[in-house]
C-alpha cells in the first residue's frame, strides 16, 4: 500500500512516514561564511562563532496575491 494522501506519507510496510529534514543553509552576518545547521543544533557560525545568520533564498518560486 504505497499511497499518499492528505493524512500523510505512508511507506510500503503501511507505516506512517515522517517527511526528511534537510540542512538548512545560512549566511554569516559577520563573516559571510555558508553553514548548514540542522534542527536543534545553536545558530551558531562555525567559522567565527558569531550568532547572527541570514537564511538563504528558496529556489522554489513563490508568489502571493495582492488585492
Amino acid at each position: 500500500m504505497n499511497s499518499q494522501n492528505g493524512a500523510g506519507n505512508y511507506n510500503s510496510a503501511g507505516g506512517f512516514a515522517a517527511p526528511q529534514r534537510q540542512d538548512m543553509e545560512y549566511l554569516c552576518a559577520d563573516c559571510g561564511a555558508k553553514n548548514e545547521i540542522k534542527s536543534r543544533e545553536p545558530i551558531r557560525c562555525r567559522e567565527c562563532g558569531h550568532r547572527i545568520m541570514y537564511k538563504k533564498r528558496t529556489k522554489r518560486m513563490v508568489q502571493f496575491e495582492a488585492r
